[in-house]
């Protein structure tokens, strides 16, 4: 499975009941599927590497502890999500020492390009841009389009995360849409006129 792919309810139903009953090879391929974007979105919270590592394990390693409980987890990418969320912003108001109102302020997000030579269709000016659109966004309104975005959660799935409600998801959304789509217009049109040119030279 890819990134934004996910177990169907029967595969999830499956490999729960295996780790719940101790079977070790499906809590590997559960930790294997799920570790590596937990972990960016710990790091996006934390900033720090080694840190944002061991919040991932941690959280694995009361997993398989508590694992006769996984039966009765509904959505186990939901579960997994919020158990970062929640052990990032302990390790955040431990290190802080003090009142934390945003636990977002300062997140950062770091988009990946695409490797495909037939989903690039951007350029690297058009990347950049994109970066910095993303960059100027809201904390909130940042944390939810990395979920959307980068990890394929869906708007539901996100709500439950955050604590908030699936409308509150789809203005934030809409919002980074709108402030990203400006920040590209220019590069939008020149794609446009360099299919045109294409267009013209080929037109068979």
């Amino acid at each position: 499975m890819d990134l934004h792919s996910d177990f169907t309810v029967e595969e999830q139903e499956i490999i729960l009941q295996k780790v719940a009953e101790s079977d070790q090879e499906a809590f590997k391929t559960l930790y294997l599927f799920f570790s590596k974007r937990l972990l960016h979105f710990a790091f996006a919270i934390v900033k720090v590497k080694e840190s944002s590592e061991e919040i991932v394990e941690d959280v694995f390693i009361k997993l398989w502890k508590s694992r006769e409980n996984l039966v009765h987890v509904q959505n186990i990418k939901v579960y997994l999500y919020s158990a970062i969320k929640n052990t990032s912003l302990n390790y955040i108001s431990k290190k802080a020492k003090e009142c934390i109102t945003e636990p977002f302020d300062h997140i950062d997000i770091e988009l990946s390009e695409s490797q495909d030579p037939e989903k690039i269709m951007i350029t690297s000016e058009m990347f950049t841009r994109l970066q910095e659109a993303v960059d100027t966004l809201a904390p909130r309104c940042k944390i939810i389009f990395k979920l959307i975005r980068e990890d394929g959660l869906k708007y539901k799935e996100v709500a439950e995360i955050l604590n908030i409600s699936v409308n509150t998801i789809d203005a934030q959304m809409a919002i980074a849409v709108k402030k990203i789509a400006f920040a590209l217009r220019n590069e939008v049109e020149q794609l446009k006129e360099i299919k045109k040119v294409k267009e013209l030279d080929n037109p068979f």
